[in-house]
């Protein structure tokens, strides 16, 4: 089926805007993208008009966990078929908020993918990562649990892993490749919601991060690393991870390793600002986030300043738009990038264009307007150019298309 979008402004995901633009589909691919000047004729397309049009955004930190908690220690009390089937309302909640592709780096999603893909389920198009990989006691770890009860939730495919040492490592690799996660998350840090660990402290050995780092390049897999600390964020660079999380220590010797390395920092200002504001998380998480909030903000206009790619991510995992850090929230990240110090231009360009490359060789053509690209697009009411707050407003995002196929509207 073709489609020709018209309107007034075209945002193409990377560089400036077009001005009376038009966008031509031929199924699930982009075949014309510029001024309507040089749009070639279309007259079999369905014509759709909008004040803006622009890509479909990127998710590149979200969890399918279908939890209604910020307390962790809740996931294995609640059956897993009940958490999946809240979280298909999750991804059904995302696409009507612009979310067009999620990176997930921990949760459900190894087995939502298959639902969507079967097209029984409305959904995002999927990268997941299985199981988030985490030391004993590490930010992955349920520390308030007996450990051989934490051993047995992973082995019953849960959404955490515990590895030490190198080669314990590289098999809970090959065990997320296994499900065919499309990126391996490993937690570099310590971090806000696990109870006993500080976020400062370095949490994998170098040897076990080369380890993780080697066997998912081996099958052409990145590594995303959570990462709060100065010390976790250089050693997963050193390993070659692709993307930092959160990133809150960062300085500017650690922003040069990042451009030097060509890694993204995915920051998930969104989680950090709306446990705050709600203070929804326990009383240990709030005093860990406290204490590190500022500087966080810091580090996300540190990271600009210093010329590090970024890209979008909100670190959201609630399920029920009446909760807060749920699904649905995604586009307050761009706000929130804004008030550190981005351009609307720019905080766009990170929810599109530079998505992506978080995931190295898997990644798609995807996150621009441009021919060849994937049919992910958005329809607005309004200019996020002028007034970015647009995008954070799932009701001013009057039109989405997956794969050239409305989903939205």
């Amino acid at each position: 089926m073709t489609l020709r979008f018209e309107t007034p402004l075209l945002i193409p995901g990377r560089g400036d805007p077009i001005r009376d633009g038009v966008v031509v589909t031929d199924d699930a691919v982009i075949s014309y993208a510029g001024p309507a000047t040089t749009a070639p004729p279309t007259p079999e397309a369905t014509v759709v008009r909008a004040p803006a049009v622009m890509p479909g955004m990127w998710e590149c930190h979200g969890h399918f966990l279908g939890v209604r908690t910020l307390d962790l220690a809740h996931v294995p009390l609640e059956p897993v078929a009940l958490r999946a089937a809240r979280a298909t309302a999750d991804l059904r909640t995302a696409l009507h908020a612009g979310i067009t592709s999620v990176r997930e780096v921990g949760g459900l999603g190894v087995y939502l993918v298959r639902a969507v893909a079967e097209g029984l389920v409305p959904g995002p198009h999927l990268y997941p990562a299985g199981s988030i990989l985490s030391t004993t006691g590490g930010h992955g770890d349920l520390h308030s649990y007996p450990l051989s009860w934490v051993h047995d939730f992973t082995a019953h495919g849960g959404e955490l892993r515990l590895a030490d040492g190198p080669a314990e490592c590289a098999r809970a690799v090959r065990e997320q490749l296994r499900r065919n996660a499309k990126v391996i998350k490993v937690c570099a840090s310590g971090g806000v919601l696990s109870e006993v660990d500080h976020p400062i402290h370095q949490q994998f050995t170098a040897a076990e991060l080369a380890a993780m780092v080697e066997v998912a390049g081996m099958a052409d897999r990145v590594v995303a690393a959570h990462c709060h600390g100065k010390p976790g964020i250089m050693a997963a660079l050193a390993a070659g991870v692709r993307t930092i999380e959160h990133g809150t220590y960062l300085d500017e010797e650690a922003a040069a390793a990042m451009r030097e390395s060509g890694a993204i920092l995915v920051a998930t200002r969104t989680i950090v600002t709306e446990i705050l504001e709600s203070k929804a998380a326990p009383a240990y998480a709030m005093a860990k986030l406290e204490a590190l909030a500022d500087q966080h903000a810091a580090a996300v206009a540190l990271a600009r300043e210093a010329g590090v790619t970024m890209a979008m991510g909100t670190d959201l995992a609630m399920s029920g738009t009446d909760l807060p850090v749920s699904w649905g929230r995604n586009g307050r990240e761009l706000v929130l990038l804004a008030e550190c110090g981005f351009t609307p231009l720019e905080a766009i360009e990170a929810a599109t264009a530079n998505a992506p490359a978080t995931l190295g060789p898997q990644a798609p053509r995807s996150g621009q307007l441009q021919p060849g690209y994937d049919a992910d697009l958005l329809t607005l009411d309004a200019d996020p150019v002028a007034d970015i707050e647009v995008l954070a407003d799932p009701a001013r995002v009057t039109g989405v298309w997956k794969a050239g196929v409305r989903v939205k509207g």
